[in-house]
């Protein structure tokens, strides 16, 4: 049986698991508030509600885990209670057994008893009229009691009789005095039979509360478990609806806000500013822009590793995909395109600029992931197998720094 710490630390595990995946899906750090769809307050409320759920059902796995705890102390009980029923039972059926021979041998004795009654009275009849007083007195005595005040002071007269007359009552004072004898033994072996039923009947009353106590509490439990799980699960999908609407609502803006610039700069020009002679935007910002504008346009398109378009990226194929659109070569490899341009400051962040994760060392392989910059903390980013190229905050644990390409 695991003891009941161990049921305490597996029950912290859970919760904290639960905890973990609510807190994955809080709404994106920065996101502008006012946006289309759920606001960032009501997401926020939400993953709160589904924390506190969360907490609860913690709390709730927790006294589960002692209160199963209990219950197998519980199940233990009532086992011992069915066990010691089962031993009462034993009990009685050797007492019925005990008490059923001593009832056959008081049978066996009463024949015995009437047997030597009737021989002597057979002598009786025969010797009618000349038997010998005493020898009347000793037949009448009755068969199936013992002998009164008078047996012995009567059987004196024994040795007026002749020897076969006395063997017949000795006879009789034999099987009378085996009666009496076994007649006490059946009584006592009655006492004992009725004693070990009703120590019986009470280790079965006993034993069917401990069952009824023990499938009550377990029911319960199971009822308490449901509950606590049921109101998680649905605050956690909840808050994850309102993460995925919000984040959709975001996207969606973010593509009309790059539509929006597109057609500012075709317009800037179509009307000779704004362009050099190869047609790109000539400043940095600029070409950032449309570099991060057009990310936003394949927003949705799968991961898929090594891809580079188009209708799928990595990480660093996305970002060589569109740096490309404003004439800017980059490999096709994180570890080159963080020395792409000149290194920028987490606080001096433009649009379209290259933002990086991982581990600054000798080994460029160290740098493992990078997405293009858009504006208010948040990334484009083809993030991992399974996933589709998403509007994520740039703020991580393994954010290293951000590149200007040129």
């Amino acid at each position: 049986m695991q003891s009941v710490e161990n049921r305490r630390r597996r029950a912290a595990m859970l919760a904290g698991l639960v905890c973990g995946l609510l807190v994955a899906a809080a709404v994106p750090a920065g996101a502008a508030p006012g946006s289309p769809g759920p606001s960032a307050d009501e997401v926020a409320r939400a993953g709160a509600e589904a924390r506190e759920q969360s907490r609860r059902l913690g709390a709730a796995t927790s006294r589960l885990a002692e209160a199963e705890a209990e219950l197998e102390d519980l199940t233990a009980r009532a086992e011992k209670l069915i066990e010691a029923y089962n031993g009462e039972m034993v009990r009685l059926a050797r007492a019925e057994e005990r008490h059923r021979r001593s009832v056959e041998q008081v049978r066996a004795a009463e024949v015995q008893v009437e047997d030597a009654r009737r021989a002597v009275a057979a002598l009786a009849a025969q010797s009618y009229g000349g038997m010998d007083p005493a020898m009347a007195m000793m037949a009448q005595v009755g068969g199936g009691g013992a002998p009164d005040g008078g047996y012995l002071r009567r059987m004196s007269l024994l040795t007026h009789m002749g020897s076969s007359q006395a063997e017949l009552l000795r006879q009789l004072r034999d099987a009378r005095e085996v009666l009496v004898v076994f007649q006490g033994q059946a009584e006592d072996a009655y006492a004992e039979r009725r004693a070990a039923a009703e120590s019986a009947a009470e280790a079965k009353a006993a034993a069917e509360r401990a069952v009824a106590e023990q499938v009550a509490e377990t029911r319960r439990l199971a009822a308490e478990r449901a509950v606590a799980e049921r109101r998680a699960d649905a605050a956690r999908s909840a808050a994850d609806r309102l993460v995925r609407q919000r984040q959709e609502a975001l996207e969606r803006a973010a593509r009309e806000r790059a539509r929006r610039a597109a057609a500012r700069r075709d317009r800037a020009r179509n009307g000779g500013r704004g362009s050099g002679g190869s047609g790109w935007p000539t400043g940095s910002s600029a070409r950032g822009d449309v570099a991060a504008d057009w990310a936003l346009t394949q927003l949705g398109k799968p991961y898929v590793w090594a891809a580079d378009g188009p209708d799928s990226y990595d990480c660093s194929g996305l970002t060589m995909r569109a740096w490309e659109r404003v004439g800017v070569r980059l490999d096709h490899w994180t570890g080159t395109q963080w020395t792409s341009g000149p290194h920028v400051p987490l606080n001096a962040l433009r649009r379209g600029d290259l933002v990086f994760f991982g581990r600054i060392t000798r080994n460029p392989g160290d740098i493992h992931h990078v997405g293009i910059y858009i504006g208010d903390g948040m990334m484009v980013h083809a993030p991992r197998t399974g996933d589709v190229v998403r509007i994520a905050p740039i703020w991580r644990r393994d954010l290293v720094g951000a590149t200007r390409p040129t």
